[in-house]
């Protein structure tokens, strides 16, 4: 009992300290909105994201349509909409895979060091040598376009920063009396690992997460602009701005909305990244 107040206790402090920050809460609340509207396209979107209105191709705002229409009379708000489950499914997924595989590759390399560690960290090395817009889309370009693929090439490519990140978190805290005491009484390295190491050192994770799947957006969006992500007639915030640059002259509503949607979805996560470092910093705690 004693033990979930505690936990209760830390989480609760934690979200005071992050309710402070109006710019982090606006950003969450930006994030919640989007991803509901995502969650609940079908009620939310006035329209398909396929239906189409011939005689209103290229259409600006009006009562019928909020956003204007495409170049194939599809309704803007409702394609913005639906895109926003594939733009957030594929950054949320992406990061929580290469966040699992990257804290067991970096708990793995900063508490047992030594070769271990070499062999991780250079064969990392290898990986960061590319960029990871670069890497991405190498690895799209090898396995071919389509939502599976953009997903896995996103989570190759972020899997680096999170065994880094996770690895210096534990060489920070593998030396700290809790876990002295538990090698005294011979509990299971395993144990330790995932027991003591790791829930001590989550917090910069959370943050490098939440920062991620701004990168993951961006990137996944940069895939689909070029013709390597998801694919038509799928919505998604990339695709969109491809299909539209044609038209960036004559009918601009067209790109300009995707790219307003990508940008305060990023700036939303970004807001929310740095509002959780600075509640989950050790130092601002009483």
């Amino acid at each position: 009992m004693d033990k979930m107040k505690k936990k209760e206790s830390m989480f609760f402090m934690t979200w005071k300290r992050l309710a402070k920050n109006k710019l982090a809460v606006a950003g969450l609340i930006v994030l919640i909105i989007t991803a509901l509207l995502a969650v609940f396209a079908p009620v939310a979107a006035p329209y398909g994201y396929e239906e189409q209105d011939l005689f209103n191709t290229l259409a600006g705002p009006s009562r019928e349509h909020w956003l204007g229409t495409d170049n194939l009379g599809r309704d803007m708000l409702s394609r913005l909409i639906y895109g926003g489950r594939n733009s957030l499914t594929l950054g949320l997924i992406s990061v929580a895979l290469a966040a699992a595989l990257g804290v067991v590759l970096g708990a793995v390399s900063g508490y047992y060091g030594g070769k271990v560690d070499m062999v991780i960290m250079r064969l990392l090395d290898v990986l960061q040598a590319v960029p990871a817009i670069l890497l991405a889309i190498a690895i799209s370009a090898t396995l071919g376009p389509g939502y599976m693929n953009c997903i896995l090439a996103l989570t190759i490519s972020q899997i680096p920063g999170f065994t880094r990140m996770t690895r210096a978190s534990c060489l920070n805290v593998q030396g700290m009396e809790y876990v002295e005491a538990a090698r005294s009484i011979n509990a299971r390295e395993r144990r330790i690992i995932f027991k003591h190491v790791l829930p001590n050192a989550i917090s910069p994770i959370i943050v490098q997460a939440t920062m991620s799947v701004a990168t993951a957006i961006l990137t996944s969006a940069s895939l689909s602009f070029i013709g390597l992500g998801v694919q038509p007639p799928q919505a998604e915030w990339g695709a969109m701005l491809s299909a539209g640059r044609s038209y960036i002259r004559s009918n601009p509503h067209v790109i300009i909305y995707p790219g307003i949607t990508i940008m305060i979805v990023v700036l939303s996560l970004n807001l929310l990244g740095d509002g959780l470092r600075d509640a989950l910093d050790p130092r601002l705690k009483n």
